[in-house]
């Protein structure tokens, strides 16, 4: 007897359903599709709850899942509601799909229709059912953003998020939301607007602070952010820089593209010069003289623009401050100007920096004396221990098959018992009930066993393509033309650094070394 899986997921109906007081999709459905499944006498032995909502399968884990799974051998179909429940992504999304179940031979089982994949005219209505959904899909979702748009050009808040210094409420009259102004975070947006036009004063009149000072500033005078515990550049320039404060609304200003980087599509939200900028409901809190007065500055003195995008520091993004865990960026030393060295971003960090030629020295070290350790205690022996292991854990696999058939073979006779009249209706879905917990905790424990099986492999794998990239490293390194090429190289075989300085390097003793590494090699464990 073979296996049927459950796949369940909300569309947008239901969640408007349930908003509605329908009760809760994902139950209701399951208790369908489980009475479905006892009329036809279909054993049910693993079930896929998609909680989140995602177009592509990229955003959908249980999907992901049951796509892996429907190539074991036992499994015979998967039960949905409807086809459209898989699938309403692009066509390559539902592609994907359509030939999982083809090549896997597994069934897609509705209430309405089973479609099989070896059926020509079942795989057309399969295909053409899916192209309709999509259809369905971009017609909802054109009709959401029109609904949007048309909520923004009447002065409406859509964002999801109220921006600080507001709180989002609900219109009292009509639909729709607008914000309403909290006015200790507003006085907050006010001296944030006022430190960075009109500044403080000073012994020559006035200073305007920068978005760094005024962050620090904020956090000195005890002021909390919405979120986390001290202000960010990045939060003050949102401030500084959003409409909203002056009572508009803007719609649009962040455009999301995709692109196809590795066969993978990845998504980058970037500003568009098409957007909606209009009077909002709300009230401002602060006038648009100020407002860009602060953009007059940021566009005349703010913006530092490099002549070169090309890597000037070998070890970006590989060093990690051990104290506060920020990844430590390339500056100018203090001492030496015509030296750079590492240093932690956390202005609060009391990690002390070093100069990245000698940072680069002491990793390479590193990992010429790891590597020595690792050809010393690497030995036969332990070669022989992890092929005792492989055998070990082969038997249990097979043991544990075993088990599992003869479970099934259970299953096939509750339904002759039940034919018999042995079995009452209550005392068949209670054993079956048992025997498909039982199967499904056998198969668990079956596909950690080959999950373990194949990294065990893997890491054998791995560990011979490994100690070769670091042996290319250590040779190679000091001969490398540019960064770029260095940052690469490192970036191959080591996951990250951990760094630690307690202390400034004495005068003249630039290139001590009285700072800890630890270095996390890309070797399986």
């Amino acid at each position: 007897m073979g296996e049927y899986y459950i796949y369940l997921r909300k569309s947008r109906a239901d969640r408007e359903l349930e908003a509605l007081g329908q009760g809760e999709t994902l139950a209701r459905h399951e208790k369908t599709l489980l009475d479905y499944a006892k009329r036809n006498q279909l054993s049910i032995t693993r079930i896929y709850k998609e909680i989140v909502s995602g177009e592509t399968i990229d955003s959908r884990p249980e999907v992901q899942k049951l796509l892996k799974d429907i190539y074991n051998p036992g499994c015979d179909g998967v039960l949905v509601m409807e086809i459209e429940r898989l699938a309403r992504g692009n066509t390559k999304d539902q592609g994907t799909i359509a030939e999982a179940f083809k090549y896997s031979n597994t069934k897609i089982v509705t209430p309405a229709k089973t479609y099989d994949p070896n059926d020509e005219f079942d795989e057309e209505y399969f295909e053409f059912g899916l192209f309709m959904s999509r259809r369905e899909y971009k017609t909802i979702n054109r009709r959401i953003q029109r609904g949007r748009t048309a909520s923004a050009t009447e002065g409406k808040y859509i964002g999801s998020t109220a921006p600080y210094g507001y709180e989002k409420v609900k219109l009292p009259h009509g639909k729709g939301y607008t914000l309403e102004i909290k006015d200790e975070a507003a006085r907050v947006v006010q001296y944030i607007y006022d430190l960075y036009v009109n500044g403080i004063p000073s012994d020559t009149g006035k200073e305007r602070l920068g978005q760094y000072r005024i962050a620090k500033k904020l956090d000195e005078l005890g002021i909390k952010p919405r979120s986390g515990k001290i202000w960010s550049v990045t939060t003050i320039r949102d401030i500084l820089t959003n409409p909203v404060y002056t009572g508009k609304i803007r719609w649009g200003y962040k455009k999301e593209t995709k692109q196809l980087i590795d066969g993978k599509i990845k998504k980058e939200r970037t500003h568009s010069d098409n957007f909606i900028l209009v009077d909002g409901i709300h009230k401002a809190i602060i006038s648009q003289e100020l407002y860009d007065q602060a953009q007059l500055i940021r566009k005349n003195g703010n913006y530092h623009v490099t002549s070169s995008n090309t890597l000037k520091n070998p070890l970006t993004g590989l060093v990690k401050c051990k104290l506060c865990g920020s990844v430590m960026t390339r500056t100018r030393a203090h001492r030496n100007k015509e030296i750079y060295s590492l240093s932690c971003p956390n202005r609060y960090c009391k990690n002390v920096s070093s100069p990245i030629y000698i940072l680069e020295s002491s990793i390479i070290k590193w990992m010429k004396d790891w590597l020595q350790e690792y050809h010393t205690d690497y030995d036969n022996r332990k070669l022989q221990t992890e092929s005792e292991h492989l055998i070990v854990l082969s038997d249990s696999m097979q043991s544990l098959e075993k088990e599992i058939e003869s479970l099934k073979h259970q299953i096939t006779r509750t339904y002759d018992l039940l034919e018999q009249g042995i079995y009452s209706n209550e005392i068949f879905l209670e054993r079956n009930k048992t025997l498909n917990a039982a199967i499904s905790e056998k198969n668990s424990a079956l596909e950690h066993l080959q999950q373990t099986y194949q990294e065990q492999i893997q890491q054998t794998k791995i560990l011979s393509e490994f100690i070769p990239e670091v042996e290319n490293l250590i040779a190679c390194y000091d001969t490398l033309p540019n960064a770029q090429e260095k940052n690469d190289m490192l970036k191959k075989v080591i996951n990250h650094v951990e760094y630690q300085k307690d202390s400034q390097a004495k005068k003249n003793q630039l290139e001590s070394t009285e700072f800890t590494i630890t270095v996390f090699p890309k070797i399986p464990s």
